[in-house]
């Protein structure tokens, strides 16, 4: 089941990063056009205030691939680092909503699936 886990964590990772790309126009993404609001809209936070989200995106990839690599090789601190990813991934989508909102549902399992690993000692 840790590998599982790690496997969906690495692919979680990569779809982190559109909400990198976007913003810093590395490549324009269909059904992802470049905004500098967040919120749906609602907050309007400026080429630099989209760019530093981006980053932000960026990080929570890297720590997905990085606790990925860590259930993968059954450290002892990969669940807490997978955790903290997961919860910051889920204020990423609340802010890049509605673009983000598939990674929600997917943070959600993330997290139930390492609190039910801790709790039958599997991760």
């Amino acid at each position: 089941m840790r590998i599982a886990i790690a496997i969906l964590m690495a692919i979680h990772g990569v779809a982190h990063l559109p909400g990198f790309v976007a913003p810093w126009r590395l490549a324009t993404l269909e059904g992802m056009p470049y905004r500098t609001t967040a919120l749906s809209g609602a907050v309007e936070i400026g080429d630099a205030g989209v760019r530093a989200v981006g980053v932000l995106w960026l990080l929570a990839a890297i720590a997905f691939w990085v606790a990925a690599a860590g259930a993968a090789l059954d450290t002892r601190w990969w669940g807490t680092l997978a955790l903290g990813a997961a919860l910051a991934s889920m204020m990423l989508c609340v802010i890049g909503w509605p673009d983000a909102r598939i990674g929600l549902p997917v943070n959600l399992l993330i997290v139930t699936a390492l609190v039910l690993g801790r709790r039958f000692i599997w991760a």
